[in-house]
């Protein structure tokens, strides 16, 4: 320990460019490990549906109706923002946002989480990424 604290004190700025980097590393994989707790993939979101998520469609009412994933409900950012009463589901019941891009959903996402909803994942890259995983949408 004492040659530690030596090699330390002889090299200064090599000391304080190794614990910047193991910060940095230490923020990045909690800052990655957040986000992939707060969004899922296509694949991911199809499972989940398979076992009763509830889809939740955040965009305008003519999108909604232009193609949406089967069973999905339609209920606009705004309301998600202003109530919690606006999804009328158990709150431990698993919600998966969706918009166009994955943007609004996700903030849609974190409205509920701070509504008390406990299991609420957006879908990343919302419906253009399900598209391109050639996922089917009904009218």
């Amino acid at each position: 320990m004492g040659q530690l604290a030596e090699f330390a004190a002889n090299h200064p700025y090599l000391t304080v460019a190794v614990i910047a980097t193991l910060t940095a590393v230490i923020f990045y994989e909690i800052k990655l490990k957040t986000r992939q707790a707060t969004s899922v993939s296509p694949g991911e979101a199809v499972q989940l549906i398979n076992r009763g998520a509830l889809i939740i469609d955040v965009r305008k009412t003519d999108d909604f109706a232009r193609g949406h994933i089967v069973n999905a409900r339609n209920v606009k950012l705004g309301e998600i923002e202003a109530s919690e009463k606006a999804v009328k589901k158990p709150k431990n019941k698993a919600l998966v946002t969706v918009c166009e891009n994955g943007a609004d959903s996700a903030k849609a996402a974190a409205a509920l989480r701070k509504a008390g909803f406990e299991n609420v994942v957006s879908l990343r890259a919302g419906l253009a990424g399900w598209r391109a995983e050639n996922l089917p949408l009904v009218d």
